[in-house]
């Protein structure tokens, strides 16, 4: 099926109108229109080509929120009409252990990812959601519930939200009833403070300045530290059982280990470019724990979306254009944005 989308040819590239072929609907597939597709700070490294080889041309996006428009004749879990989304993969094994424990993401032949990737195929390449429309099995498409007063802010959930519901249902002991901190206030943290005080926690947003605090407290968080002011952080020290970090900068390791108190454990979610320095004491003393999350297999996304849906939970957006892409792009790179960019696809066009 021809379908348009936004896409860079290389790394200095900016976006222009794109045509490409989706397969036809099959047996086990929906096709949904896409009505919004977030912007992840993953699609910028990628369109720059920052994480390894990138396959051009890129058509980005694993936010996506829309409406299914059609079914193959063996789907039974959506119908036309319905809401649907798609995160991060679009396809896996299905029968390697990791598939069979709900952990798609770790496929032992390898997901599919919904851009940048090869279909199963291994020849077919992935277009992602900055497009009018995607066909994928019924799997790997998730349900959005129509509790979600409008779909907008929904669309970020796919990547930003199950990013940071995975590692708190994970040490949920670690969060219902106690003291959580989230390192740093953007896409990722800003879903992880929402997300973390609808679960019970008493959350502490750290900050290297005061300009989110107003936001923060409006989340739900009931403290906000300035990371670089010693005497906030040492009012903090060892209050934390868990610590979400979205932190994609270089950061020191030692300072946010005090925070926890005994067998507390601080949690990556953020990718730093370069190697950060891990000095062993500060984890030996107090039993502390440093370990790393992914995203959520389908079963936990869909989870997540149906928890953000009872709770009223929707990401903080700025709906653009696709004109606008190329802007949000470097707008994203400074922090300017609160606290993610969504496209309306409905204004594709050919050029």
């Amino acid at each position: 099926m021809q379908t348009l989308g936004y896409a860079v040819h290389n790394k200095e590239d900016t976006f222009h109108p794109y045509e490409f072929k989706r397969r036809e609907v099959g047996d086990d597939d929906i096709l949904i229109k896409i009505l919004y597709a977030g912007i992840c700070h993953s699609d910028i490294h990628t369109a720059k080509s920052e994480w390894g080889p990138t396959i051009y041309p890129l058509v980005p996006g694993h936010e996506i929120v829309g409406r299914v428009e059609k079914v193959g004749s063996h789907v039974t879990k959506f119908k036309v009409g319905d809401n649907a989304g798609v995160g991060c993969f679009v396809d896996s094994c299905g029968s390697c252990s990791e598939c069979k424990n709900n952990e798609e993401m770790f496929c032992e032949e390898g997901s599919v990812g919904t851009y940048n990737s090869r279909e199963k195929d291994k020849k077919t390449p992935t277009y992602g959601g900055y497009s009018t429309q995607i066909v994928i099995r019924q799997h790997y498409a998730i349900k959005v519930s129509d509790k979600f007063k409008s779909l907008e802010g929904v669309a970020p959930l796919f990547c930003a939200g199950i990013t940071t519901y995975s590692p708190l249902m994970a040490y949920k002991d670690k969060v219902v009833g106690k003291r959580v901190g989230v390192v740093g206030l953007g896409g990722l943290g800003h879903m992880a403070v929402k997300i973390a005080v609808a679960m019970g926690a008493e959350v502490t947003v750290f900050s290297r300045s005061d300009k989110k605090k107003e936001d923060a407290f409006k989340m739900g968080a009931k403290h906000f530290v300035i990371s670089e002011n010693e005497e906030e952080m040492k009012k903090v020290k060892g209050v934390h059982s868990l610590l979400i970090n979205t932190v994609s900068s270089d950061h020191s390791i030692p300072s946010y280990l005090a925070t926890l108190g005994t067998h507390g454990v601080m949690v990556y979610v953020g990718l730093a470019p370069d190697a950060l320095k891990l000095p062993l004491f500060p984890l030996i003393i107090g039993n502390k724990s440093i370990a790393g999350s992914n995203i959520g297999g389908i079963k936990e996304t869909q989870e997540m979306l149906d928890f953000c849906a009872e709770k009223g939970i929707v990401s903080d957006i700025e709906l653009i254009t696709a004109d606008k892409i190329d802007e949000a792009y470097v707008r994203t790179v400074k922090s300017d944005v609160r606290y993610r960019f969504v496209i309306d696809t409905s204004s594709f066009e050919k050029k």
